[in-house]
């Protein structure tokens, strides 16, 4: 019994840790990919395109898209939670942050590795921010409140809103290629393991309907980010459960 009090604030501590781990390793898994140089998750190519076209770093135009994205939120009623209004801004400070220190890779070999290692590393990420469950990200939310206000289907509006960004994106000059496809076809496994790997203790539900309940909650994993199948998100995601961002995821918020 005098134990007791102590749960909720062990449980909001690990859901905070969760969150911002989830986010830091979110935008240093983009990061992975930009160095990989084999292509992007379609967010992604569309900042990197931006950040050609303005001169700014990738992590910057990140944070200035995900506080534009979240401005369409208003007309369509989705109200942030505290992991959305975070995501804007700790996903591209870790790209940024992650670019920095992280030489140049060069050699197919090396590249292929990097690539991996950011694509897992982004499923993890995804994993730990939408299981603590302070809602998606911004690109993730606009997903889901088009998705509330056309009545279309989730899929379907994800495609769109990601085939748009990359399309954007390629034409700006950002980077889609093999990297790109095969982020789309691991982020969504790789996110559902690993949401059942960081599942809160008790949590109701499996560890989709968790997502789901992050995505969707009235607010509310680049992810992303923030991807294609993805957001994470930057994103995140939402689609991932994916339902990142992805976001995006993935994701990105």
């Amino acid at each position: 019994m005098p134990h007791a009090p102590a749960r909720p604030a062990r449980r909001l501590t690990r859901r905070l840790l969760q969150l911002y781990v989830g986010l830091a390793l979110y935008g240093a898994s983009s990061a992975f990919l930009v160095r990989a140089g084999l292509g992007l998750d379609p967010w992604d190519v569309f900042h990197q395109g931006l950040a050609e076209l303005t001169g700014w770093s990738i992590g910057t135009v990140s944070v200035a898209v995900g506080a534009l994205v979240l401005l369409l939120w208003v007309p369509l009623r989705q109200r942030p939670g505290l992991g959305t209004v975070s995501n804007v801004f700790a996903v591209g400070l870790s790209i940024d942050a992650t670019l920095a220190v992280m030489p140049d890779v060069h050699g197919t070999l090396a590249q292929a590795a990097v690539l991996t290692a950011g694509i897992v590393l982004n499923g993890v990420a995804t994993g730990l921010y939408i299981a603590a469950r302070f809602g998606p990200g911004p690109r993730d939310g606009l997903m889901t409140g088009l998705h509330r206000r056309t009545g279309r289907s989730l899929r379907l509006v994800r495609t769109g809103i990601e085939l748009t960004v990359l399309a954007a994106g390629f034409l700006l000059g950002g980077t889609a290629g093999v990297g790109t496809v095969a982020y789309a076809l691991a982020i969504g496994p790789l996110s559902q393991l690993f949401l059942r790997v960081f599942a809160l203790p008790g949590e109701e539900g499996s560890p989709a309907a968790a997502a789901r309940a992050g995505a969707q909650s009235p607010q509310p994993a680049r992810a992303t980010d923030p991807a294609p199948a993805a957001d994470p998100a930057r994103t995140a995601s939402a689609a991932a459960a994916p339902e990142p961002t992805a976001d995006r995821a993935p994701a990105r918020g």
